[in-house]
């Protein structure tokens, strides 16, 4: 997690003294009309993480093309005894890790795990993510994970603390 903070710490002043070195230059073209510097949104903010996800997750986000480690935004464990994790890469990019059992169970992508890409953030500490086969959607926040299929039904799983 040290690491992480002075890697976040770098990047950020490194883009805050090129921005500022790049505002502090004359324009080539006074008369020119300007053009609003759309360069500093280029990317989703990064979320606050606590360590890294699980090495399956790093594995399977480095399948999907993530941008460097996985680190934890969120997990909840349900009564289920199911695991989920949302993790976010170095570009801001949410991946949906959820496994029966836990880290420590055994994993079995597509049976006992599910690891979806291009999760949203819909504010507050909530996420969804959405299965491209069948439409399945997963919402998840910190008391509970809801998954909704495609023809409307939907389960609930409460979650508990670990």
């Amino acid at each position: 997690m040290v690491i992480a903070t002075v890697m976040l710490t770098i990047i950020g002043m490194t883009g805050g003294y090129l921005l500022s070195e790049r505002r502090g230059q004359p324009s080539s073209d006074a008369a020119s009309p300007s053009v609003p510097d759309d360069s500093s949104s280029s990317g989703p903010a990064l979320l606050p993480t606590d360590g890294l996800c699980p090495q399956k997750t790093q594995e399977m986000g480095a399948k999907s093309g993530a941008a460097g480690e996985l680190g934890l935004v969120l997990e909840v464990a349900t009564k289920s005894k199911t695991v989920v994790w949302i993790c976010q890469d170095n570009a801001g990019r949410l991946f949906y890790h959820a496994n029966k059992g836990g880290q420590s169970a055994l994993w079995v992508e597509g049976k006992t795990a599910l690891f979806l890409a291009d999760v949203r953030d819909d504010g507050d500490g909530n996420f969804t993510a959405t299965a491209a086969w069948d439409g399945t959607t997963f919402s998840v926040n910190r008391d509970r994970v809801l998954i909704t299929s495609a023809a409307g039904k939907v389960t609930e799983q409460e979650a508990v603390s670990e």
